[in-house]
This record gives C-alpha cells, structure tokens and sequence, in this order.
C-alpha cells in the first residue's frame, strides 16, 4: 500500500559533481569519501538554513562499505564536519539502489512518526574502493557466492545482463548508441541552461580544493563524463565490452565508474512548521521488488508497474520519469513495456552521460527529479532504478 502514515516531504536535495574513477585524471583522486559525503550534509543544512543538532538520523547508502568508506561512513563524515555526536547514523547496502533506499528508508521513520527530520544520502568512491572487491578481500575472508549458490544460479556479470536484456527485448546496438547520444545532448544542454544549478555543489569544493578550478585552461562545470559533442556516430566505432565477438553494449552505452555523493533531507510536517522550511516535493509512494538474478537488470520494470498499479495511475499521468541508465538497454527495456513518452525521460540526460557512483545515485535522481518538476511546474514523478544481484527501486513524488 502506499505511505500511510504522516506525510513525508523532500525539503532539499544536492549533489557533488561526478567525477570519473581514474588513478591520474580523476577530480576526486586525492579525495577522501568522508569529504565528498560531508560536503552534501553541509550543503542540504545550509540551503535548508537549519541546525545539525535538528537532524535525528542519518541514513546513507554504500554499496562497498570496506576500506576507506568502512566503519559507518554516514557517522565519519558527519563527524568530520564537527557536527553533533548526538545524531545517529546508519550504512546500508541495496546494491545500485542503496541511496534510494536510504530514502526509502528514511521516509518511512518520518511516516511513522520515529522522527521528523532525516538526512538520507548516498556516497560512492569507486577509484579508492573498487565496487567489486579486491582479490585480496576475498583470500581473507572468502567470496560471497558459495556453490549452493551456484548450484543454484549461473550468476553472470552485470554486463552480460545488459546483453541478455538487449536480446531479449530485441534492442539493437544503433538504438542504444542513439539512446547514449541522447544522454549526452541532453546532459550538455541542460548543464549550459543552469538547469543542474539547484542540486549541485560546486562553488565550495572548487574552493575548498576538493576538484580543482580548472582543467586545461578550462573551469570545471558539471560532471567530469559529460562528453559535448557524442553522437549515434561516434559511438558505432567503439568496441564492445563484454561480448568480444557477438555483443551490442560498450564503453559508450554503459554509465562510467565514478565517484561523488548525493543526498536529500526530508522532512515531517511538524519539521517544516518547526524550522520554517520550503515542502518541494512530497513521497506518495515507494517500492523495492525482486527479479531474477541472473538477467538481473530488470527490476524497474514490475517496480514501476506496482507503484501505478496500486496508486490507479497509468504511465500517461506520471509527468516526469528518472530511469537510472545503468545501461542502454535497461532503460530502453523498460520502455518496451511501459510505452512512455519518452519526452518525459531522464530529460536532462542520465548516468549513461552524468556518471554513475553507485551508492549514491539514488540521491542524484530524486533530486534532480525533483528540481525539474518546479521547473516545469508539474505534478507527478517517478524515479526507479535497476540493482545488481536482481532487486529494482521506486519512488514516487508529488510536487507540493
């Protein structure tokens, strides 16, 4: 059923700019996770204009929660930033859907009246700690999958997921290197009309030396991965990746490994009348649902289905939608079954063009959803994502 309980509204979203997980050319190469998920809890406080010792929770979405970003990252970070060590905080692990589900989760303390104002976010570093771990984790302490598992499952690589999804939704390589193309375009074009304004921290990690001020002469503006200039064109000349010889899905139709954070507060009507605060979006609705592991892509779809479904809304009332481009052909899939208006879609571009840290894309989408939504002066949202090891996530929100 859907949210039951008080109504539960986003108040604030921001992002740091993505920057690509790369040892020399990385913008985050030289920086801690701690900074980038501490730079979010400092921008949504600030924009909000309201004390740390308000919040009542962190909860904050890791898909790799070892090494640097181990021993609960949400609470390090807020730490490091000298914030109260009154407020808890908590590291979860839904795979690609992880920030989404922080807010999920976050949403639901405030619903039930648990507490009334939560910062929910997401951090990913990938270059400092890869997304699928080291050999060495797993000498010393063992793989994941044991052969019951096995016995149980084929389990494949997310890319070859990819690849069974554009086979089976007969998705051909030209339509995902224009869907790609697209992303670009859109992405150049909304960066350039400030369109990305209201949900990225830039100004104070150029400041603060985080991402340096230039690169090659050049400031530095919106996500590293953002290629001006990608066409259907020069994307057909790329090879494929994950099937050498017979594979439709490359470098140009996958979302690029990187690194950045992401988050939203939300809030309790009696926190927006307590702090004074601006309701922009509120949380109709929201999912998690199961598919097979093995393709394991899929999950936006029946996602999506149940969050129309039991609301009685059809694919025609939903103005915007945010469709993580994980690949390609996720989304492209989706739309085989959804038949939306795909002028409603990942409309400023997606993470095929934006970037992808893992955990903490969920957070990029809800607040990107959610600014152009008062952009465009339009009801209803649905953002969704797919997530390794067969899971899918949902949300949707009304503008307020």
């Amino acid at each position: 059923m859907p949210l039951t309980g008080r109504d539960v509204f986003v108040v604030e979203g921001a992002r740091t700019p993505f920057g690509r997980s790369h040892p020399e050319k990385g913008w985050y190469r030289d920086t801690h996770p701690n900074e980038l998920l501490g730079a979010v809890y400092r921008a949504l406080l600030s924009r909000a204009d309201v004390a740390a010792e308000s919040v009542e929770d962190l909860v904050v979405g890791c898909t790799a929660p070892f090494g640097e970003q181990s021993r609960n990252i949400a609470r390090n970070a807020w730490l490091q930033e000298g914030y109260p060590p009154e407020v808890p905080a908590v590291v979860l692990d839904r795979r690609c859907g992880s920030a989404q589900t922080a807010s999920e989760m976050a949403a639901a303390l405030v619903a039930s009246g648990v507490h009334d104002l939560v910062i929910a976010a997401g951090v990913e570093h990938m270059g400092h700690v890869p997304m699928n771990s080291p050999a060495k984790i797993s000498e010393l302490y063992g793989e994941p999958w044991t052969a019951r598992m096995w016995e149980r499952y084929d389990f494949v690589s997310q890319g070859e997921s990819a690849e069974l999804i554009a086979e089976r939704w007969d998705i051909s390589r030209a339509e995902m290197d224009e869907f790609a193309a697209r992303s670009h375009r859109l992405a150049v074009d909304a960066l350039e009309a400030g369109r990305f304004d209201a949900e990225l921290i830039e100004t104070g990690l150029i400041e603060t030396g985080l991402i340096d001020g230039e690169l090659d002469g050049e400031v530095r503006r919106g996500d590293q991965t953002i290629r001006p200039g990608t066409s259907a064109e020069s994307l057909a000349g790329l090879r494929t990746v994950f099937r050498p010889e017979n594979g439709r899905i490359t470098a140009g139709s996958s979302s690029p490994i990187c690194d950045g954070a992401a988050g939203v507060l939300l809030a309790s009507q009696r926190a927006v009348d307590e702090h004074g605060l601006t309701p922009r979006a509120r949380i109709l609705d929201q999912t998690t649902v199961g598919v097979d592991p093995v393709i394991m892509l899929t999950g936006p779809i029946p996602a999506t289905h149940k969050l129309l479904q039991r609301n009685g809304l059809s694919i025609s009332d939903i103005d915007l939608f945010e469709v993580n481009e994980a690949f390609g052909s996720v989304v492209l899939a989706w739309a085989r079954e959804l038949e939306p208006d795909m002028d409603r879609v990942n409309v400023n571009g997606g993470a095929i063009a934006l970037g992808h840290p893992v955990g903490a894309t969920g957070g990029r989408l809800l607040a990107t959803i959610v600014a152009e939504m008062e952009r465009r002066d339009v009801e209803l949202g649905l953002v969704t994502m797919c997530c390794g090891g067969g899971l899918g996530t949902g949300t949707l929100l009304q503008r307020v």
